[in-house]
């Protein structure tokens, strides 16, 4: 796809010089038997990063997320989650399918559900009611278009939360473009949570991967539910390698995917026959609105530039690493040239 200027999602990602090399040189040994010491020396780094006792190397955020519902809850616990997020639209069920756990969705279109919306959907303790045991976050939040949520409100969320005896688990496959937003340190950021995951794949650009993290019960039970749902990889140094360097040298790097988001949103909102509010981009997601977007993806894709159908009529494009300056400015002049119809 090397023709194309790729904005489909931050996923597309290619790994860097750097990571290769590591990937390289990685001292191997067997994760399941704890004794690879590059899957130990990430693991290590990412708690260290969140401020939580322990973390555990998962191969996906998908997975990451399904071990924290399987560690938090018993078949028949509930977990609530917002109505638009990534667990509930985009991870086939498997809260349900595999955890045994029913899911409860409130509405959240501005990326944290309404403390009054959580509140209400926790259940009485009633024995004809699955007990409320999760609430699921999302940091930041895809389907809202890559919306960052600060630490107040977020904090407030997970003490109600708290109160009425919730864990919080949290969805953070971006949680480091969400503290560059907000201008926080990630560890405040993910501090009243009882559990985090987050992706190294992704704007990081690592190959493979992600991190959960929490306390050292959590992790340790947590790795034996990874074993139960596949994720023991044995010699995975070569994928951690990658991850360390994802962790020490991309992170600092997020300002510029945010910067060009920016920009292509500020340059979207002067065509014509495209809506779009730029002052809602806050991070790396750019969401769109066009009336016949299958069409304008189909005429997009023709003149050089990928980008991805979000439901209604609306375009979702993520810069990323890989993508300069100049793409973005040759994706503009590539959605003018379709909404001119020339």
């Amino acid at each position: 796809m090397n023709e194309f200027i790729d904005l489909r999602s931050d996923t597309v990602t290619l790994p860097t010089p750097a990571m290769r090399q590591a990937m390289y040189q990685a001292e191997l040994g067997d994760d399941v038997f704890g004794e690879d010491p590059t899957v130990n020396r990430l693991e290590a780094l990412a708690a260290e990063m969140m401020g939580q006792e322990a973390a555990l190397f998962v191969v996906s955020g998908t997975m990451g997320n399904l071990v924290a519902i399987l560690t938090h809850c018993q078949r028949g616990d509930e977990a609530l989650m917002g109505d638009e997020c990534h667990t509930f639209h985009y991870e086939v069920g498997g809260a349900s399918a595999l955890c045994g756990v029913p899911v409860r969705t409130v509405p959240n279109g501005s990326g944290l559900p309404a403390l009054p919306a959580i509140e209400a959907a926790i259940r009485p303790d009633d024995m004809h009611m699955p007990p409320t045991r999760l609430l699921c976050l999302e940091n930041t939040h895809n389907r809202c278009g890559g919306t960052a949520i600060g630490p107040g409100p977020f904090c407030a969320a997970c003490d109600l939360a708290h109160r009425h005896g919730v864990v919080v688990h949290l969805d953070g496959a971006r949680i480091f473009n969400a503290a560059l937003a907000v201008g926080c340190d990630v560890r405040e950021l993910v501090a009243p949570t009882d559990s985090v995951m987050f992706c190294l794949s992704k704007g990081l650009a690592a190959p493979v991967g992600s991190l959960l993290a929490g306390s050292a019960d959590f992790i340790a039970r947590a790795r034996k539910n990874r074993k139960m749902v596949g994720g023991g990889m044995r010699q995975a140094g070569v994928l951690a390698a990658a991850g360390i360097v994802a962790l020490t040298d991309m992170v600092d790097r997020l300002a510029e995917d945010h910067e060009h988001a920016r920009l292509l949103a500020q340059g979207l909102a002067d065509v014509p026959g495209v809506t779009i509010d730029p002052a809602r981009v806050q991070t790396n997601i750019v969401i769109f609105e066009v009336a016949d977007p299958l069409g304008f993806l189909d005429r997009l894709q023709a003149g050089g530039v990928l980008g991805i159908y979000f439901g209604g009529q609306r375009v979702r494009l993520v810069t990323h690493y890989g993508i300069t300056r100049a793409d973005v400015d040759a994706a503009l002049a590539a959605v003018g040239r379709v909404m001119r119809g020339t």
